[in-house]
């Protein structure tokens, strides 16, 4: 049953991806919508789910928020290191068609994401092992976000440079993702404390590239008052989801 709901995920994801591709005309707001999505995702839906399931304090300060900053640290981190590896081999920092970004930040988010994807389909299959009722409950939520998902997994790997093929190709791991999580559940759970720690660490890559990424890239060439509607829609649209799903 978990595998057989979590095939609506599956849908959910390639509907926002092809959203993503088909707006390609409009890129300023396609940008602005994924940037006001991820920081929904992360301050409405993520953070508060790690706050609660991570639980204990490290020195003062909950697990959850700790591993939130690394995230974010690590993201830029990763950035960093990479874009020094490509000024090295000739392609200077700030050039170029994609402004010096490497591709493999994009895949390496977009393979987050897919990751992210997989544990949605845990969280499913673990809440049938509960009930009927809680399953349900948390595949309904898993699907409705979805469709941000996938329109931020196909976002992503564009806005880098790389080729359309490969975010096609990322769009449809991601789209597997919760179908393959919800059926390794039968075979495994992961403890809640776990499962918390991996959602703030998550959390704090999103917002770092939302923040640092695609919000200046939104508005690098368009910056109008549209795209900050945008960016405002994507995060009311999570607000929205995460109240009728709760």
């Amino acid at each position: 049953m978990a595998v057989f709901v979590a095939l609506g995920a599956f849908l959910m994801t390639l509907a926002g991806g092809w959203t993503a591709l088909r707006v390609t005309d409009r890129r300023h707001l396609v940008l602005g919508l994924a940037g006001g999505l991820m920081l929904g995702v992360v301050g409405l839906d993520l953070l508060p789910e790690a706050l609660h399931a991570a639980g204990r304090e490290v020195f003062g300060v909950p697990a959850a928020l700790l591993l939130f900053v690394a995230g974010f640290l690590l993201a830029h981190l990763v950035e960093r290191l990479l874009a020094v590896r490509q000024a090295s081999h000739g392609a200077a920092a700030g050039t170029g068609e994609h402004g010096g970004r490497t591709p493999q930040v994009g895949l390496t988010a977009a393979a987050a994401m897919v990751g992210h994807s997989a544990m949605d389909g845990v969280a499913i299959g673990a809440a049938f092992q509960v009930g009927g009722g809680m399953g349900l409950a948390v595949a309904l939520a898993v699907i409705a976000h979805d469709f941000a998902d996938g329109f931020n997994t196909y976002t992503i790997t564009s806005l880098y440079g790389n080729a359309r093929r490969k975010a096609v190709a990322m769009l449809f791991a991601d789209a597997a993702a919760p179908v393959a999580g919800a059926a390794s559940t039968l075979f495994f759970t992961i403890p809640e404390q776990l499962l918390g720690g991996y959602l703030g660490l998550f959390g704090g890559v999103l917002l770092y590239l939302a923040a640092a990424e695609i919000l200046p890239e939104a508005h690098h060439d368009h910056p109008a008052h549209s795209t900050v509607l945008c960016t405002i829609a994507g995060a009311a649209f999570i607000w929205l989801v995460v109240g009728l799903s709760g």
